[in-house]
Protein backbone atom coordinates (compact mmCIF):
# COMPACT_ATOMS: atom_id res chain seq x y z
CA UNK A 1 0.00 0.00 0.00
CA UNK A 2 1.36 3.42 -0.98
CA UNK A 3 0.76 6.50 1.15
CA UNK A 4 1.42 10.01 -0.15
CA UNK A 5 1.67 13.23 1.84
CA UNK A 6 2.08 16.63 0.17
CA UNK A 7 3.65 19.72 1.69
CA UNK A 8 4.69 23.15 0.47
CA UNK A 9 1.40 24.83 -0.32
CA UNK A 10 0.63 28.38 0.70
CA UNK A 11 -0.27 31.87 -0.47
CA UNK A 12 1.85 33.96 -2.80
CA UNK A 13 1.49 37.01 -5.00
CA UNK A 14 1.32 36.76 -8.78
CA UNK A 15 4.75 36.13 -10.23
CA UNK A 16 5.95 34.39 -7.11
CA UNK A 17 7.19 30.84 -6.60
CA UNK A 18 6.31 27.83 -4.48
CA UNK A 19 7.75 24.35 -4.20
CA UNK A 20 5.69 21.29 -3.40
CA UNK A 21 7.14 18.08 -2.09
CA UNK A 22 5.54 14.66 -1.78
CA UNK A 23 6.66 12.08 0.72
CA UNK A 24 5.90 8.46 -0.07
CA UNK A 25 5.79 5.35 2.09
CA UNK A 26 5.07 1.75 1.30
CA UNK A 27 5.55 -0.44 -1.72
CA UNK A 28 8.17 -0.06 -4.42
CA UNK A 29 7.10 3.35 -5.58
CA UNK A 30 10.39 3.96 -7.37
CA UNK A 31 9.00 2.05 -10.33
CA UNK A 32 5.75 4.02 -10.41
CA UNK A 33 4.63 6.96 -12.45
CA UNK A 34 4.14 9.97 -10.22
CA UNK A 35 2.23 13.10 -10.92
CA UNK A 36 0.71 16.33 -9.68
CA UNK A 37 -2.92 17.17 -10.23
CA UNK A 38 -4.97 20.17 -9.14
CA UNK A 39 -8.56 21.15 -8.60
CA UNK A 40 -9.72 24.74 -8.60
CA UNK A 41 -13.00 25.78 -6.96
CA UNK A 42 -15.93 24.83 -9.16
CA UNK A 43 -13.74 22.99 -11.66
CA UNK A 44 -12.82 19.39 -12.35
CA UNK A 45 -9.50 18.03 -11.22
CA UNK A 46 -6.85 18.27 -13.95
CA UNK A 47 -3.37 16.98 -14.54
CA UNK A 48 -0.47 19.36 -13.98
CA UNK A 49 2.65 17.25 -14.55
CA UNK A 50 3.90 13.68 -14.38
CA UNK A 51 7.22 11.87 -14.32
CA UNK A 52 7.88 8.27 -15.16
CA UNK A 53 10.28 5.81 -13.59
CA UNK A 54 12.63 6.58 -16.49
CA UNK A 55 12.50 10.31 -15.77
CA UNK A 56 10.40 11.29 -18.75
CA UNK A 57 8.15 14.24 -17.94
CA UNK A 58 4.81 15.51 -19.19
CA UNK A 59 3.10 18.84 -18.52
CA UNK A 60 -0.24 20.38 -19.21
CA UNK A 61 0.10 23.26 -21.66
CA UNK A 62 -0.85 25.98 -19.18
CA UNK A 63 2.17 25.30 -16.94
CA UNK A 64 4.86 24.52 -19.52
CA UNK A 65 7.89 26.72 -18.99
CA UNK A 66 6.73 27.72 -15.50
CA UNK A 67 6.47 24.47 -13.53
CA UNK A 68 9.08 21.74 -13.17
CA UNK A 69 8.44 18.23 -11.86
CA UNK A 70 11.41 16.32 -10.52
CA UNK A 71 12.39 13.37 -8.42
CA UNK A 72 14.16 13.84 -5.11
CA UNK A 73 15.49 11.53 -2.46
CA UNK A 74 13.98 8.46 -0.87
CA UNK A 75 12.19 10.48 1.80
CA UNK A 76 10.69 13.06 -0.56
CA UNK A 77 10.78 11.48 -3.98
CA UNK A 78 8.65 14.01 -5.83
CA UNK A 79 8.81 17.78 -6.21
CA UNK A 80 6.91 20.41 -8.14
CA UNK A 81 8.66 23.74 -8.55
CA UNK A 82 6.13 26.41 -9.50
CA UNK A 83 7.47 29.72 -10.83
CA UNK A 84 5.79 32.76 -12.37
CA UNK A 85 2.58 31.83 -10.59
CA UNK A 86 -0.70 33.25 -11.84
CA UNK A 87 -4.03 33.69 -10.06
CA UNK A 88 -5.44 30.91 -12.27
CA UNK A 89 -2.99 28.50 -10.64
CA UNK A 90 -4.99 28.80 -7.43
CA UNK A 91 -6.16 25.27 -6.57
CA UNK A 92 -5.79 22.29 -4.29
CA UNK A 93 -2.74 20.37 -5.49
CA UNK A 94 -2.55 16.59 -5.18
CA UNK A 95 0.36 14.19 -5.47
CA UNK A 96 -0.49 10.85 -7.09
CA UNK A 97 1.23 7.61 -7.99
CA UNK A 98 0.40 4.68 -10.21
CA UNK A 99 1.83 1.94 -12.35
CA UNK A 100 2.65 2.63 -15.95
CA UNK A 101 0.24 1.18 -18.52
CA UNK A 102 1.36 0.12 -21.99
CA UNK A 103 4.76 1.64 -21.26
CA UNK A 104 3.36 5.07 -20.51
CA UNK A 105 2.27 7.09 -17.50
CA UNK A 106 -0.95 7.85 -19.45
CA UNK A 107 -0.87 11.44 -18.19
CA UNK A 108 -3.23 13.23 -17.70
CA UNK A 109 -5.66 10.28 -17.36
CA UNK A 110 -6.33 10.12 -13.64
CA UNK A 111 -7.72 6.59 -13.61
CA UNK A 112 -4.20 5.22 -14.00
CA UNK A 113 -3.12 6.79 -10.70
CA UNK A 114 -4.27 4.53 -7.88
CA UNK A 115 -2.74 6.37 -4.93
CA UNK A 116 -3.44 9.95 -3.91
CA UNK A 117 -2.35 12.38 -1.22
CA UNK A 118 -4.71 14.55 0.78
CA UNK A 119 -3.87 17.72 -1.12
CA UNK A 120 -2.28 21.05 -0.30
CA UNK A 121 -3.78 24.45 -1.06
CA UNK A 122 -2.11 27.03 -3.27
CA UNK A 123 -3.53 30.55 -3.45
CA UNK A 124 -2.12 33.12 -5.88
CA UNK A 125 -3.37 36.69 -5.54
Amino acid sequence: HVQLVESGGGSVGAGGSLRHSCSVSGSTYSSYCMGWFRQAPGKEREGVAAIGADGRTSYTDSVKGRFTISKGNARNPLYLQMDSLKPEDTAMYYCAAGRAYAGSCQFPAQRFYAYWGQGTQVTVS
